[in-house]
């Protein structure tokens, strides 16, 4: 067997709407043995633990399997489940390929999951070649998943906050730089780095972190604090511990974390000296500082109040009388809860210098065989990265404390604080137990209170959710997905336009770029999901049009998690052929996956005109809106009848039907691009945009400004229905490239009283029939065609697609002119050089710009530029 191709998909899909994290394997199974049963049951030898696993579509016995795909799929998942993952979901679908199929399953992890589905298939190949798999290549399997899982996944702190966001449905974006996490869209986003947020304020994380300086401001305000120093070199170490009050004190680096450098209950000036190079490594200034008894708490702050309280205990292990100190830290590091790092909810205990020097203050080492329950420190400082353990408090701790916590909190200026203290009882008031705070910490770790060691976890991530989102606050702007096979560009550049008239900020792709407000962020055909992202990560937008193409959709899967309104325009013939989209079915399946992805709260709007469009209405969740050119279109009486919302072409009128209520926006022939109403697929668009607009609140005072407005010109709709004046002859540019969209066109030029010339091409991807249609029709366009090719031509040699053209043209009229000429500018030229007068030349281009600059630098000076704004001035509306 053969990967030819590995996908993975980053929202929701064509497989899967609510699992938005998909492997996709086109595997190719070459010359399979047909004993799947015994397959399987080798298979099953290598991963026991295949027969009991719980998936979505449960395999639990070797004659339920019908395919080596179905294998891989399933090893694939077990892989990912065998070493921390929790994915469950796959499915398997063959294509028109022989022993061919697509092979989905779910990750956690991208990495991990590309990574399963090569060694699903080594495994899988191994068995068939040689009836096994070592235990060695099993092992190094898990090794590398486990390494890549580690990668992949959020720090523990982060990882809460995330999940309370999901658990909201708040969106959340990585940003892949310095750990930030987006949570929410557009305008309303907040951003976080593990602890810190967008209300952290940079004076409050300085001072934090300059623990002297911290110290002397609490001091100052009558903070319970221990008394201390800085110094730079061991020759002023004796003048610092006398000014503190002497031993025992505590040695530590000014700037430091996670214990590094720590050393506490110092007792002489030798073990100073030795803590003082310690530090020293860590930080260049070093604090001297009395050493308080008691036992070290955490206390958490967010946003002004204490949400958490948590004891630590520094890594240690007990006595059982019979184990050496090494041995039962062996003992105590099997414990599962334990990992490398913030891989569990406990770190190992590592033994380094400093764990043996603290031992030898105990008067042990690790050859030592303590009493029973005896307990050994290994550290002298209390973090739970260096193996310490948590113990909540939350319920103990005294108001009065509670009360100086937040008060702490304030003074320093953080919104999320960890605030240190060192007390023999929490429960009691710390002016009453000698008690001081020793520290406060911005991002302070979230671990010892969402799984503590003993007592109840706390959701300690609510609280930040809660400040950065309170209830009722907006997460999310306003998603208009647009889809479709002809007509989605225009329709989400007036849509945009419409809202616009809002005065919001609007951010939108199309096939010719990403903008922003006025202005172009990236040029480009610009439909997928990177495209999406950049918009919903604009902090400044406050609406987003997506204009959402079927190859993206493909490829990644949408761009986000759900939509308000979900817009398709129609389904042709286009692309049949690639991706193993076979059938216009196929296609409708899947672009149902924008209408399928909008949200309860939304709309579905759908082409009444189109049956395929239709029978999506039976997937959506949203509430339906149909628009429709047929205003008496059982379908839209029907939907109306019941209440429901429609846009209907009526009497000349685009209008908005709900119920019994008709609300007429604007006649059709003072809507620019619909060229004085002639243009009827410009009329749907227009029909398309007011309705997805309507069903978001927008005002038909602000539609109507909007389609009076709005022009296919090639400013605001390059490459889309732009007809020009030449003056004795027109222009007219259109990025049609598939038998729907030629149709269209010919439509509007059915009306034109001139001869027409068309310079026609076609992408290379298409299927030879699809190419030659596309011939056929343009014989009963035009009274002259010039056939030329793309640069781009998509596998094909040069000529093919020409020649396949011509073919459809001489098929339908063999003695109607008929020109090669492969350059697109060289066609383009000649064709205006020979247009007759009172003539239309129809180009559909591959390099929209340039064919356009083309044309408007003909263009006589005194001729408006594009008959689009006045159509009245166009023979086409005579």
């Amino acid at each position: 067997m053969k990967i030819l191709k590995i996908q993975t998909l980053r929202g929701p899909n064509q497989w899967s709407i609510q699992r938005h994290q998909l492997v996709v394997v086109r595997l190719d199974l070459e010359d399979f043995p047909k004993n799947i049963v015994s397959f399987y049951q080798d298979i099953i030898k290598v991963l026991p633990s295949l027969v009991h696993s719980s998936l979505d579509s449960p395999h639990s016995h070797p004659q339920a399997i019908t395919s080596a795909a179905e294998v891989v799929q399933l090893v694939a998942l077990e892989l990912q489940k065998l070493t921390g993952m929790n994915v469950g979901f796959g499915t398997v679908r063959p294509t028109i390929e022989a022993n061919v199929y697509q092979v989905i399953f779910e990750y956690q992890h991208e990495q991990a999951g590309r990574y399963a589905a090569r060694a699903a298939v080594r495994l899988c190949q191994s068995i068939l070649d040689i009836g096994e798999y070592s235990q060695a290549e099993l092992q190094k399997d898990f090794k590398d998943l486990i390494e890549l899982r580690l990668e992949g996944q959020l720090g523990p702190s982060t990882e809460s906050i995330v999940a309370e966001a999901k658990a909201r449905r708040i969106p959340w974006v990585e940003l892949g730089s310095r750990a930030m996490i987006q949570l929410g869209f557009g305008v309303y986003q907040k951003r976080i780095q593990a602890t810190l947020s967008n209300y952290t304020g940079i004076l409050g994380v300085e001072l934090a972190c300059d623990k002297e300086g911290t110290k002397r401001i609490l001091r100052d305000s009558g903070v319970p604090v221990p008394r201390g120093t800085v110094i730079r070199s061991a020759k002023y170490l004796e003048d610092a511990i006398a000014e503190v009050g002497g031993f025992p004190i505590v040695v530590k680096p000014l700037s430091g974390n996670h214990g590094r450098g720590i050393s506490i209950d110092v007792r002489s000036l030798l073990a100073a000296e030795d803590a003082f190079e310690m530090a020293h490594e860590v930080s260049e200034d070093v604090i001297i500082e009395r050493f308080h008894t008691g036992r070290d708490h955490r206390v958490l702050v967010i946003n002004g109040k204490v949400i958490a309280v948590a004891e630590r205990v520094p890594a240690h292990v007990y006595g059982d009388g019979k184990s050496t100190v090494s041995e039962l830290i062996e003992i105590t590091n099997k414990d599962p809860r334990r990992g490398d790092g913030h891989d569990n909810v406990l770190t190992r205990i590592e033994v380094d210098r400093n764990s043996q020097d603290l031992l030898q203050r105990q008067g042990l080492s690790l050859d030592s065989i303590p009493a029973v329950g005896q307990i050994c420190y290994l550290r002298a400082t209390a973090n739970l990265s260096t193996g310490g353990i948590a113990v909540d408090r939350t319920d103990d701790i005294h108001p009065e404390n509670i009360w100086l916590a937040e008060r702490v909190a304030k003074i320093i200026g953080l919104d999320i604080a960890g605030i240190d203290v060192v007390t023999s009882d929490i429960s009691k008031p710390l002016r009453l137990t000698d008690s001081v705070i020793v520290e406060v910490n911005a991002a302070p770790g979230f671990r010892m209170h969402t799984s503590p060691s003993v007592g109840i976890p706390r959701n300690v991530a609510e609280p930040v959710i809660n400040m950065l989102f309170p209830p009722g606050a907006p997460y999310r702007v306003p998603i208009v997905s647009i889809t479709g096979t002809n007509g989605k560009t225009t329709t989400t550049r007036l849509t945009a336009h419409i809202f616009k008239q809002t005065n919001r900020v609007v951010g939108y792709t199309t096939t010719d770029g990403i903008y922003i407000g006025d202005w172009l962020v990236e040029k480009g055909d610009t439909t997928g999901p990177y495209s999406a992202q950049v918009i919903l990560r604009d902090p400044t937008v406050e609406v987003a049009i997506l204009e959402t193409a079927r190859g993206g959709i493909l490829r990644s899967g949408l761009g986000f998690d759900g939509c308000d309104v979900g817009v398709v325009m129609n389904v042709q013939a286009d692309h049949l052929g690639i991706g193993d989209i076979e059938t216009v079915e196929d296609l409708a399946n899947l672009k149902s996956v924008v209408v399928q992805s909008a949200f309860p709260s939304g709309y579905a709007v759908l082409n009444a005109d189109d049956p395929l469009v239709v029978k999506m209405a039976e997937k959506v969740k949203a509430q339906v809106a149909y628009f429709s050119m047929t205003p008496d279109s059982p379908i839209v009486t029907a939907h109306t009848q019941q209440g429901g919302l429609a846009a209907v072409y009526e009497n000349g009128y685009l209008s908005i039907l709900k119920g019994d209520w008709t609300l007429r926006i604007e006649q059709a022939v003072n809507v620019p691009i619909t060229l004085g109403g002639k243009a009827a697929f410009q009329i749907q668009n227009a029909l398309a945009a007011s309705l997805a607009a309507f069903a978001q609140g927008v005002r038909i005072e602000d539609i109507r400004s909007a389609l009076t407005s709005f022009v296919a010109s090639s400013n605001q709709t390059p490459g889309r229905m732009n007809l020009f004046n030449l003056g004795k002859f027109h222009a007219l540019v259109d990025y049609a490239h598939n038998p729907a969209g030629y149709k269209a066109i010919a439509d509007f030029i059915s009306t034109w009283n001139g001869e027409c010339i068309g310079v026609i091409g076609a992408p290379g991807d298409r299927r030879d029939i699809d190419i030659e249609e596309l011939g056929q029709l343009s014989a009963n366009m035009f009274d002259r065609v010039i056939i030329k090719e793309d640069l781009d031509r998509r596998g094909r040699e040069v000529n093919a697609v020409a020649a396949l053209m011509q073919k459809g043209v001489s098929s339908v009229k063999p003695n109607l002119p008929c020109d090669i000429i492969l350059n697109e500018a060289e066609a383009v030229a000649i064709a205006l050089d020979q247009a007759p007068e009172g003539g239309l030349v129809v180009i559909f281009p591959e390099k929209v710009d340039a064919v356009i600059a083309t044309i408007e630098a003909r263009m006589p000076k005194d001729t408006a530029t594009q008959d689009a704004a006045k159509p009245s001035n166009s023979p086409a509306v005579l």
